[in-house]
């Protein structure tokens, strides 16, 4: 039997260069991203530090957006809290896909390395799993990248906010959407592709314009995983006919 991936491992430089010439597009794309939520953060009144502050911690582009869009004076915690957890809680299942190819981590590498799960970072990670163990040094320079985009454009659009104007005049708002156009894209495999991101797209924006943000989120996920799963071919293991 083969092996799946080549018998002689890479050498760390060649790990690292390869995280940073996967990240960089992507680092390149979450800079408007980051401007504009810098921006909205200024809006609501919060401050560069407190700016940096939530992207350090949160780290997670689509759970802070609907956070600032949840912000008022006093801030709702309970329902900042609960719409953080129910937007982040697509990471169990991306965690539950990606441990079984993160071999190389042990111990508290393992619980570092998913401090920098992001989307882009599973994505990435999930794509050269295909052909390609995932090295430590290419998951945490591949992942550590990322935040240094996205703190530092969200810091400087609260503090630039004014002089950007309007960023959605330039199309800033709809970098979000390009980026993940071109994630999905890279999995496409056809029928099961297709059903999947219908069945999705459809759920998520019928419960956002019935029911609002976040439980839009849940929605798509839920139709996704439900669609994936009854439009994928038998298992010939099970002695049932391919559609």
């Amino acid at each position: 039997m083969n092996a799946p991936y080549p018998v002689r491992p890479a050498s760390v430089w060649a790990e690292a260069r390869a995280g940073v010439r996967d990240m960089a597009p992507v680092m390149v794309a979450a800079v408007p991203i980051g401007l504009l939520f810098g921006t909205l953060c200024r809006a609501k009144g919060l401050a560069p530090a407190e700016v940096m502050l939530m992207s350090s911690l949160v780290f997670a582009g689509g759970a802070e957006f609907a956070a600032i869009g949840l912000w008022t004076t006093p801030a709702p915690i309970a329902a900042l809290v609960f719409s953080t957890l129910l937007i982040n809680a697509r990471h169990v299942l991306m965690g539950v896909s990606l441990r079984p190819k993160m071999r190389a981590f042990r111990g508290w590498r393992l619980y570092a390395a998913f401090y920098f799960l992001t989307d882009e970072s599973w994505a990435l990670a999930e794509r050269r799993a295909l052909t390609q163990p995932i090295s430590a040094t290419y998951w945490f320079v591949m992942a550590a990248l990322l935040p240094i985009a996205w703190v530092g454009s969200t810091v400087t659009g609260s503090i630039l906010g004014p002089l950007l104007g309007d960023p959605k005049q330039l199309g800033a708002d709809f970098a979000f959407t390009a980026l993940f156009i071109g994630l999905v894209a890279a999995f496409w495999r056809g029928r099961v592709t297709a059903w999947t991101i219908a069945a999705s797209g459809a759920a998520s924006a019928l419960v956002e314009v019935t029911a609002g943000a976040p439980w839009h989120v849940a929605a798509g996920a839920t139709a996704g995983i439900a669609a994936a799963y009854f439009a994928a071919d038998p298992d010939p293991a099970d002695g049932k006919d391919a559609a």
